[in-house]
């Protein structure tokens, strides 16, 4: 039950924040792509569900979400500004310049999301390997994050640019040309 309702409540935060269906929709297919990298590194490693493992599960939809609210940004920010270029140049917005301007976004998020994966993996892959006192514990909490931090890097930096494009995409019209009249 807390799973669900924590996916909830992150749905409700990130309307809060954009206030659009779309983007908050958008920013929440980072989750599922996080949730399957955990959920496959689990299988992988013979664990079963339990509480420890939800609370993975549970940071895990929250960093997800983050970095997905953070690509999202990178995007719209690089969106608006070709976009008020082309305004202040007196051309339309095109199919290309969106192509552009979604390149730019994601290009300047790939080494901040290597950063937070590389300082989240740095922190939990020791865990991985502890065989102390309440390893076993640290180890069910770590083992989502971990194999979701992997999905989730892969998937948001290729499957949430790849969205956006087909979401601006929608609302871009194709520039009309004049009819071609046949001389025959």
């Amino acid at each position: 039950m807390v799973v669900p309702i924590t996916v909830l409540i992150i749905f409700l935060l990130l309307y809060l924040n954009f206030r659009r269906v779309t983007e908050t929709l958008i920013v929440m297919l980072s989750v599922p792509f996080a949730l399957v990298g955990g959920l496959w590194l689990m299988w992988w490693l013979g664990f079963n569900l339990s509480v420890a493992v939800a609370v993975g599960f549970i940071a895990l939809a929250g960093v997800a979400a983050e970095t997905g609210v953070v690509m999202l940004i990178y995007l719209d920010h690089a969106y608006e500004a070709l976009r008020e270029r082309r305004e202040t140049e007196g051309q339309p917005f095109s199919r290309d310049d969106l192509q552009a301007a979604i390149m730019s976004g994601a290009v300047e998020r790939v080494r901040p999301k290597m950063m937070t994966v590389c300082a989240i993996m740095a922190g939990l892959l020791p865990i991985m390997w502890s065989h102390g006192t309440g390893a076993e514990v640290m180890q069910r909490i770590a083992v989502p994050m971990i194999g979701g931090m992997v999905s989730s890097t892969l998937l948001t930096l290729i499957v949430i640019p790849a969205i956006y494009a087909v979401a601006k995409g929608l609302a871009i019209r194709a520039p009309r040309r004049a009819p071609v009249l046949d001389p025959a």
